[in-house]
């Protein structure tokens, strides 16, 4: 006999999948465990029962919301086992028995006789301590229906916490969207296998708590099959930062050159430049407008600056060929000047990262171009795929995907659950950071992360990966005295701090 009374964590496995894969998945990894899938069902019911004791220890009254799926069937178990314990339990059925899956059928059957208040609508409902939200599961394919939006849109108006079993209901487990409409949860326990969709797009402002349970199976999902996308944070990246020998110099952690600055954008030059300092790159080198020269090297003059105007050919040839990685596009604007500059970057064969306007040129003239990598917020991401921005959220994983393929670079597409993706179609999920990152020039502490970590020899799409969750775990640490309010600046000694792992063990 399994016990799963304590079967359920808040660390997340590392590999993700979609709704479909578990689905396939299941009934051979109930065979290898030797369980039937109606003794899954009731592991799933009964963990879900266990984290509704440990998250609301007061609780003593349940509406639970059950559709006619497997779901709901998971539903059914927690409302036997609360009654059983002597809760007072509501349950609203939105579905006829006779047509339930075999699995929720059993669970319906072992429900009968217990002391169970049926509902025919939620208007019916006493006062509740939480609610149990089992109407639609991870399998949910095209918009919402009316009857269902009706049931979901009086649950977000009940003012009591809510949990989800295995995702929200509404919410896409592959793409993080509301198919029209979803459960807004304080928690959701997860079953089997972390649905990619719970890590992006819209889902952090549906799931609330993500816990999960393996429903105690001991061969995990990834014995079964090799996901392609994978979960990631510093404490999994920061094993890939490079060891200092103790006979280095400058010469070793490479060149980084930044190209930008346009006028009255000097700071997103600047701020690039020192992030790329603070990770830990030799020498950098910034090449901007001649006007602000003063602007990038009063603060910080460790760097190495450079204004040039259209007749500077010289300089910046010199300069890029010296460099071991091109930053380009912190500030760079959609002059003359950045045009020239852009040209000459994308012409050579230096390792380049390519953030905002350098995206927005990209764009207008779309190139391939092999060891590059691109850092597009939604809006450019839809501009390098001549789409809308609602077509890039609609499925961020397939937008990455596409950008990677067109333009044969690393892609980072930026957001919450800030996605990694190869040509290849590899995958990494990001979700790092708080919404104290909405504030200019953090798109720009992030390029200089990835340029200081190429300079470093760490491959692309490493750079990339461990970049994003720098970025994301430096903006934690700032946000101890808030979130409104930081800055970008704010993020640049604690970046120092995180590129020394070491020193914080």
């Amino acid at each position: 006999m399994v016990n799963i009374t304590d079967d359920f964590t808040a660390t997340l496995p590392y590999s993700l999948w979609t709704a479909e894969q578990v689905k396939q998945a299941e009934p051979q990894l109930a065979e290898q465990g030797k369980i039937s899938l109606d003794q899954l069902m009731e592991r799933a019911g009964t963990g879900s029962y266990h984290l509704l004791r440990c998250h609301w220890p007061d609780a003593r009254r349940l509406l639970i919301i059950a559709g006619g799926g497997n779901n709901g069937g998971d539903g059914l178990v927690v409302a036997r086992l609360a009654a059983e314990q002597g809760f007072t339990v509501e349950l609203l059925l939105h579905g006829d028995p006779v047509h339930f899956p075999n699995e929720a059928s059993c669970a319906w059957q072992k429900l009968q006789g217990a002391n169970v208040r049926m509902l025919d609508t939620l208007s019916q409902a006493g006062p509740c301590d939480v609610v149990i939200d089992a109407l639609l599961g991870s399998g949910l394919k095209g918009a919402v229906r009316s009857d269902c939006i009706d049931l979901i849109t009086q649950m977000n108006a009940l003012n009591s916490p809510v949990l989800a079993l295995d995702i929200p209901s509404g919410l896409s487990a592959d793409t993080g969207q509301p198919l029209g409409i979803a459960v807004k949860a304080t928690a959701t326990i997860t079953f089997i296998g972390i649905k990619q969709g719970l890590l992006t797009g819209q889902a952090a402002a549906y799931c609330g708590d993500i816990l999960y349970s393996n429903l105690g199976l001991s061969k995990p999902l990834e014995n079964w099959h090799k996901g392609r996308v994978q979960r990631g944070d510093y404490a999994r990246f920061k094993k890939w930062l490079p060891f200092r020998s103790v006979i280095a110099h400058k010469g070793y952690f490479g060149r980084v050159v930044l190209l930008g600055g346009d006028y009255g954008t000097a700071g997103a030059i600047r701020l690039a430049g020192e992030a790329c300092q603070r990770t830990g790159a030799g020498l950098i080198e910034v090449l901007t407008r001649p006007e602000h020269l003063s602007i990038v090297l009063s603060g910080r003059p460790e760097l190495m600056a450079h204004g040039l105007t259209l007749t500077d050919q010289v300089q910046l040839s010199r300069s890029i060929q010296q460099a071991s990685v091109l930053v380009v596009g912190p500030g760079l604007g959609q002059s003359d000047w950045s045009k020239w500059l852009w040209q000459y970057a994308l012409e050579s064969d230096k390792p380049l990262v390519l953030d905002a306007d350098g995206l927005n040129l990209l764009a207008q003239e779309p190139k391939a171009r092999g060891n590059w990598i691109l850092t597009p917020h939604p809006g450019e991401a839809a501009r390098l795929l001549a789409c809308q921005v609602r077509d890039v959220e609609q499925d961020r994983f397939a937008a990455a995907i596409k950008i990677a393929r067109r333009y044969d670079a690393v892609v980072v597409l930026k957001g919450a659950g800030t996605i990694v993706a190869t040509p290849d179609e590899q995958c990494y999920v990001l979700a790092v950071g708080n919404p104290g990152m909405a504030s200019g020039g953090m798109g720009d502490v992030l390029s200089g992360i990835i340029g200081g970590l190429l300079a470093q020899h760490v491959p692309a799409v490493d750079a990339a990966c461990l970049a994003v969750c720098l970025h994301g775990e430096a903006a934690d640490r700032a946000a101890v005295n808030g979130q409104r309010g930081m800055l970008a600046g704010d993020l640049l000694p604690e970046i120092r701090v995180l590129v020394n792992p070491e020193q914080m063990e």
